[in-house]
């Protein structure tokens, strides 16, 4: 995957038109999401289908839109609730890769503690 520099990632919830492009993505990031299309994040979309997903990024110059179709099966989007959910890189990773988002079986993140 490309590595973008972004602080966050924001999931939209619900299903996304898919047919929508880059200007169309951008006003719902900004007019349903109430964020800044031009912010360092990744903004996450889904199709009514879940077979469909789009991430739109802002890099210093214009906007990358990424498109992913799966041939089999369908991604495990989250039904419920109507706000964006922030995820982290690893929840990103999980959810392109067919899992679900809340991986209860995922060793927890330890932070390090310093001995003296």
């Amino acid at each position: 995957m490309i590595d973008f520099v972004a602080d966050r990632v924001w999931l939209a919830a619900g299903f996304t038109d898919m047919r929508k492009s880059i200007d169309g993505l951008s006003a719902i990031v900004k007019y349903e999401m109430e964020f800044d299309p031009l912010s360092p994040a990744i903004f996450v979309f889904c199709g009514r289908r879940r077979d469909r997903i789009k991430l739109l990024y802002w890099d210093i110059n214009g906007f990358w839109l990424l498109y992913k179709r799966l041939e089999k099966g369908c991604f495990r989007w989250p039904t419920t609730g109507t706000e964006s959910v922030l995820l982290t890189r690893r929840q990103l990773a999980w959810l392109l890769d067919g899992l679900h988002i809340e991986q209860r079986q995922a060793h927890k993140p330890v932070r390090a503690s310093v001995v003296a």
